[in-house]
């Protein structure tokens, strides 16, 4: 990762070379660039890095980043480092963005004092949104989010399930599922079942992307079609659009539209197979005459998921032109 250094004094020019030595940065200098200009400095690094160090006082930092907050999910991570290289403050995205992380590396490259304000890093409690982050789960909500973290600030008892049991209990959390005052749920379902009423206590879900989907289908067929065909199924089978990982067809069908529709409208990988990958395993199922004889194998959908290496969940569903077959990782 790249990040941006930007400094106004000869003191922070010497911040930012020590910091050059560690880290891959762009240094934006006032008393080096004749041409800088602290708004057009602010918008760009604001678009363009992930991280951004000031070395300057809080207030020069807050005005240059503020009109360009869009939300915690997007936000890039700020730091602010004083001239006198005493203290390095995460200000913004301490979570999602990486700030604390980096506000406590830069700390140990400056020997400075890195400093923390968000609450659940103080009072050494995991707050949902690093549970994502850390874990690569998709936060079903933000607002939901917040609320599971304030409680968790108030010291209520918030109950943790794993779906597949691969993440332990974070700390402040508990598996013991009685008199909790909240929930943080993860799975790829789209209605909880056999926990918790959704709507008895605040339930945050942390998605995770494990669904893979093979997909067959005619020539030429419609994107539209295709698109709530897919969407019916899923919600049929209880499963979370957000939960979609990976789409695989056969080599044929790699420039079909309503696929590459289909991958965009899920944001997801779309896993291409040749007749070669198919041929080896389209024994193992059900296969179509028709099918063989127009694109030289016998079955698409099934084997494109097992390819995946996905665990087929559904058998092979014929829908009106197209076959879909659903496998969980």
């Amino acid at each position: 990762m790249k990040y941006a250094v930007i400094t106004f004094t000869h003191q922070g020019d010497n911040i930012a070379e020590k910091l050059a030595s560690f880290l891959n940065v762009d240094i934006y200098s006032k008393k080096k660039q004749s041409d800088f200009n602290f708004k057009e400095v602010s918008k760009k690094v604001m678009g363009n890095y992930r991280g951004i160090i000031f070395i300057s006082s809080t207030g020069i930092a807050v005005r240059a980043i503020a009109p360009y907050i869009k939300g915690k999910d997007e936000d890039p991570a700020v730091l602010v480092i004083d001239n006198s290289c005493n203290y390095v403050i995460s200000l913004l995205s301490g979570h999602l963005g990486g700030a604390n992380e980096l506000a406590i590396e830069v700390s140990k490259i400056l020997k400075a004092q890195p400093v923390i304000t968000t609450a659940t890093d103080n009072l050494g409690v995991t707050a949902p949104d690093m549970i994502a982050k850390d874990n690569e789960l998709i936060i079903e909500d933000l607002k939901k989010a917040k609320l599971i973290a304030a409680l968790l600030i108030e010291g209520k008892k918030i109950g943790f399930f794993d779906e597949k049991g691969i993440v332990q209990t974070p700390t402040g959390y508990s598996s013991n599922l009685d008199h909790i005052s909240g929930l943080l749920y993860i799975g790829n379902k789209h209605i909880i079942s056999g926990v918790l009423q959704e709507d008895i206590i605040p339930t945050l879900k942390l998605i995770r992307r494990d669904i893979v989907l093979g997909i067959g289908c005619r020539k030429d067929f419609s994107a539209e079609k295709m698109q709530q065909t897919v969407l019916k199924v899923l919600k049929e089978h209880n499963i979370d659009n957000r939960a979609i990982k990976s789409i695989g067809t056969i080599e044929l069908k790699k420039d079909e539209v309503a696929i590459k529709d289909l991958v965009n409208f899920f944001k997801c990988q779309l896993k291409i197979f040749t007749t070669e990958d198919i041929g080896k395993i389209q024994h193992k199922f059900e296969g179509s005459d028709f099918v063989e004889k127009t694109i030289g194998v016998r079955a698409v959908s099934e084997p494109c998921v097992e390819l995946s290496g996905a665990r087929i969940i559904s058998t092979k569903m014929k829908l009106h032109g197209m076959t879909l077959c659903i496998g969980e990782m």
